[in-house]
């Protein structure tokens, strides 16, 4: 009989990422439950949810469709194979996310998380290029201050050093980085999208001219820089990228696994700015953080360039396990019938400015010395300690749980908030005071 050990505090099993677990276990932050934008705790404390789980519960949690499309479907179906076979709920699924693609992206290759959905992205690009006999394109240019997940590829990619460090020499042909289009002398306090910004994409042309355009397979940016702190794209950097990417045959990917799915108002950031990529990397919104899943969506000349000429031969020799799982399908079905049947992101629009008037009100707060803000996200820069980078945006993120009753999340000495799709005005007030409220209590 299997016994369950006995330990002097059940925390110290628990290897939590992202966070100072020492910390954490002398004062745990615990989420028992949740329903619509807010958490309980253990004790049944009531604690207002400011980053829709972790950009993905966009249109708040426990949704009673979702719930029970996955009920339904853990009885009806739990696991069916994705090598050799399919299911009905995956298929119709890839339909519908090709149907609100831009134009051109007909094609679906699901797994299990944005990490995952970065690496095969460029797995797509290289076998892509080695299947057209272009072999010598291996390299990847990517953003300052990007995060594309944190399996060995994207973690490459990434644009945050401290992600970087410690795990030694990374992945061949990911050192190359444009900077993200915002000047920090003269951009503070920007309140949506800037202007122009093609000088910044016009690096990619400056790398080419180093190393080649013909080795480099693709490029990956965020329309939105997420964790790196809410920097927006403005569309003529993003339309001169296209262009610089046309003229070199190189691919562009979008990694859209925190702005799809209605963070900036539409069903991916390429429709806000009318800029059509090569790929597209979700995850995180499909399933409104229900169930675990991400994707890749691709131009159909690309899922045509692996096709082999033998019927019986593999196409793309990659995959997961739980690759299109049941119950994540029906939960991504379900999640968009919300979206569509509630209006979700025509409503995150209209909310937009409401949600930035209020953001952009702590401007001259203490400690504060930038605001940014674009779609449902803005990023709060606090100054920083001098000689503790983190410590005042860690002392922010106790004080707002445990006096504010806010969860929020925090990128060094920023604070992000990423209100749901569902917030009402009151809520998005109560937010921005508990961090007034905070910021006023820092030293």
């Amino acid at each position: 009989m299997l016994e369950t050990p006995s330990l002097p505090n059940d925390l110290e099993s628990y290897w939590l990422p992202f966070t100072p677990n020492r910390d954490f276990k002398t004062r745990p932050r615990l989420l028992a439950r949740a329903e619509g934008m807010y958490y309980w705790d253990e004790k049944g404390r009531k604690v207002l949810d400011a980053i829709s789980g972790l950009w993905c519960v966009n249109a708040g949690h426990a949704r009673r469709p979702i719930v029970e499309a996955i009920a339904a479907q853990a009885g009806e179906l739990d696991y069916a194979p994705s090598f050799h076979f399919a299911h009905p709920k995956v298929v119709r699924l890839a339909a519908r996310i090709s149907a609100l693609a831009p134009k051109g992206l007909d094609n679906v290759f699901f797994c299990n998380s944005g990490s995952e959905a970065a690496d095969t992205a460029m797995k797509i690009a290289r076998g892509y290029f080695a299947a057209k006999s272009e072999s010598g394109r291996f390299r990847f240019v990517s953003r300052a201050r990007s995060y594309h997940g944190v399996n060995f590829g994207g973690m490459s990619l990434g644009g945050l050093p401290n992600n970087q460090k410690g795990f030694g020499p990374l992945l061949p042909g990911t050192d190359h980085r444009i900077p993200i289009p915002y000047d920090t002398a003269r951009d503070r306090f920007s309140r949506a999208e800037l202007q122009g910004g093609e000088n910044y994409a016009d690096a990619l042309e400056t790398i080419c001219g180093e190393v080649g355009g013909d080795t480099i397979a693709a490029v990956i940016v965020e329309p939105m820089t997420g964790s790196g702190g809410v920097y927006a794209s403005p569309k003529s950097y993003l339309s001169r990228l296209r262009a610089i990417c046309d003229r070199h045959g190189i691919l562009l990917i979008f990694d859209e696994v925190i702005t799809g799915f209605g963070r900036l108002g539409y069903a991916f950031g390429a429709e806000r700015y009318g800029i059509t990529p090569d790929m597209i990397c979700f995850a995180k919104g499909i399933t409104n953080g229900a169930v675990p899943m991400g994707g890749v969506i691709v131009k159909h000349e690309l899922y045509e360039a692996f096709e082999p000429k033998p019927s019986y031969a593999i196409d793309f020799l990659h995959g997961y396990t739980y690759t299109g799982h049941p119950l994540a399908a029906a939960a991504g079905l379900a999640t968009l019938d919300l979206y569509r049947d509630e209006g979700l992101f025509e409503r995150g629009l209209a909310l937009e400015p409401k949600f930035r008037d209020a953001v952009h009100a702590l401007k001259g707060a203490p400690h504060v010395i930038d605001i940014r803000s674009v779609g449902l996200a803005a990023a709060v820069e606090m100054e920083s300690i001098e000689g503790a980078i983190g410590k005042r945006g860690y002392e922010a993120l106790n004080a707002l749980f445990f006096e504010e009753n806010l969860v929020v999340r925090i990128s060094g000495d920023t604070i992000v908030l990423i209100p749901a799709l569902i917030a009402g005005e009151a809520e998005i007030a109560r937010m921005v005071e508990g961090v007034r409220a905070v910021l006023a209590r820092l030293h």
